[in-house]
């Protein structure tokens, strides 16, 4: 019985120290393993680099009936409501005339392209090269060509379409835009370039301007002009020049009509008949007149008759860039900028007051052709931001796994160990009774 008594306590301090050591090592597995998610899961999503889309780029030929300019547009890739944010990035005024005086030779059109277009490849980074879409838009010059024959105006459109084709760009459309697109695309512009539909709030995020109107449009072309300006549903206008835009989430209701042939080139052709340039067309002119800005209608008649009062030698005088190409044709211009304003647009001294004369706000020109770009980008899908992470994501979750699965083991090794050492607790205690019973 003495025996018995004395190794009991020493077999039950081994057994202890035995069942300790494997308990202590799960315990460290698992901690280890907790840690190990911990800073692979911190890493992932705190440590992961976030690459912003760069920008996206556009070229528009605007085939007027003087003369073709290109620009070139840009915006960031991931847009605001669907509508890009575009900034004029270049711009270049192709030599010659418009591309509807090529009717009898179509396959020279676009051979005066070349050195614009060159400059232009110069503007993009060449990797952007083959996802930038090139639009042509052809106006009042072209329209009167296909009114008067229209093989001629096709042929010419094919002769450009296979030159753009050629291009190392994305080329997307040539087309004869109506007076009426015309007319809307240059009210986009002259509002856009007025921050009449957008603005940045505190946190330098682009917002809809609050209790801001937007302003009407004239455009006096060289073979068409066109008023726009957004109108009430419920205006006595006719329906047929009433157009709905969609821009940066807010649609607009338009009222928009052109004048086809009431162009300053057109009006003057019809005018010397008898006897024998776009928005900057009213700019040039009363540029001439060192008019900028608003004036009143009586400083622009005024203006007008002391220009046209004096001779070729005075005005030569002063006229700072005398071309005579242009300005032969200004005092015809004022006459029929004013007549037009008044007597077509019913013009009050007021109403002549809050027309302001401008060719370019900041470094964009005003022409239609950015309204055209902006009106665009609602077609071309937004790119979200490319986020690189610091573990690939298979391998990332490849480790989870493992240390989950480790995890999951040592809770239930040290699970079983609990119970294990519970049910010898009983059988010693039940053992114990029964030597004390004996």
């Amino acid at each position: 019985m003495f025996t018995v008594l004395t190794r009991q306590p020493c077999e039950q301090a081994g057994l202890k120290v035995l069942s300790r050591t494997p308990a202590i090592v799960a315990l460290a597995v698992l901690f280890l393993s907790i840690v190990v998610l911990m800073a692979i899961t911190l890493i992932q999503t705190h440590q992961k680099e976030v690459l912003f889309p760069g920008p996206k780029y556009g070229i528009v030929l605007d085939a007027g009936s003087s003369r073709t300019t290109i620009y070139v547009y840009q915006w960031p890739a991931e847009k605001a409501n669907n509508t890009g944010v575009v900034s004029q990035t270049f711009k270049c005024n192709v030599k010659g005339s418009g591309i509807s005086n090529y009717a009898e030779n179509p396959q020279d059109a676009p051979k005066a392209f070349e050195d614009c277009m060159q400059k232009v490849k110069g503007h993009i980074p060449g990797n952007l090269h083959g996802s930038t879409c090139v639009y042509l838009g052809a106006t009042a010059g072209m329209r009167l060509l296909r009114l008067q024959n229209e093989t001629a105006a096709n042929e010419v459109l094919e002769s450009i379409e296979n030159y753009l084709e050629s291009q190392p760009f994305d080329f997307r459309d040539a087309q004869i835009i109506s007076g009426q697109e015309e007319g809307i695309y240059g009210w986009i512009t002259a509002n856009y370039l007025m921050g009449n539909f957008l603005e940045k709030n505190l946190w330098h995020m682009w917002v809809h301007p609050s209790g801001k109107e937007t302003t009407g449009a004239l455009d006096l072309g060289g073979a068409s002009t066109q008023i726009s300006f957004a109108a009430e549903e419920k205006v006595g206008l006719n329906t047929s020049d009433i157009m709905k835009v969609t821009l940066y989430g807010y649609e607009y209701t338009l009222y928009t009509h052109s004048f086809q042939c009431y162009g300053r080139n057109e009006a003057e052709k019809r005018f010397l008949a008898t006897i024998l340039q776009a928005f900057a067309g009213f700019y040039y002119t009363a540029n001439a007149f060192n008019l900028s800005g608003s004036f009143s209608l009586h400083t622009f008649n005024l203006s007008t008759w002391n220009f046209c009062s004096k001779n070729w030698s005075q005005i030569s005088l002063l006229l700072p860039q005398f071309d005579e190409q242009y300005v032969r044709s200004y005092c015809f211009s004022a006459h029929y900028i004013y007549h037009l304003l008044v007597s077509g647009y019913k013009f009050t001294e007021e109403s002549w007051r809050q027309i302001h004369f401008k060719k370019e706000v900041g470094n964009s020109s005003i022409a239609w052709s950015l309204g055209y770009m902006l009106s665009l980008t609602n077609q071309i899908p937004a790119e979200s931001p490319l986020i690189r992470l610091p573990i690939k994501p298979s391998a990332f979750v490849g480790t989870l796994a493992f240390f989950a699965a480790v995890v999951l083991l040592c809770l239930t090794y040290l699970v079983y160990l609990c119970v294990l050492s519970r049910n010898q607790r009983h059988s010693q205690h039940a053992l114990d009774n029964m030597v004390d019973s004996e």
